[in-house]
């Protein structure tokens, strides 16, 4: 069974970066693409970050200039790290993984996804 656990979040300061990590495991090796999301309340869960399959990596519009998504393919998974955080930054973090071989082509809506992990919860105070 392929499960993912993320990690890394906290209470942290505005203008502050932290680093979150997504670990797969369960047998999914490596090619698959894997996309952050971000969940405030009363707010759709959105896809900030993706990492495609061939290196591709795509983000959300407004978070580009300070969002970083890598593979850690020692844990099977990916990192997602944040620079300069804000207060809207706060909110759960969730990872996602497509199915073996599954290009992403681009963020996807959650939908797209039917592997997740239970989120890392991030909280940015001013």
């Amino acid at each position: 069974e392929v499960r993912l656990a993320e990690s890394g979040g906290g209470s942290v300061q505005s203008g502050d970066s932290l680093k979150l990590s997504c670990e797969v495991s369960g047998g999914l090796g490596t090619d698959y693409c894997i996309q952050w999301f971000r969940e405030v309340p009363g707010k759709e869960r959105e896809g900030v970050a993706v990492y495609d399959r061939g290196g591709r990596r795509t983000y959300l519009d407004s978070v580009k200039d300070r969002f970083t998504i890598s593979r850690v393919n020692a844990k099977n998974g990916a990192s997602l790290t944040i620079k300069s955080l804000q207060p809207e930054d706060s909110g759960m973090y969730y990872c996602a993984a497509s199915h073996w071989r599954q290009n992403c082509g681009g963020l996807k809506p959650r939908t797209f996804f039917g592997r997740w992990g239970q989120g890392t919860r991030v909280a940015v105070s001013s």
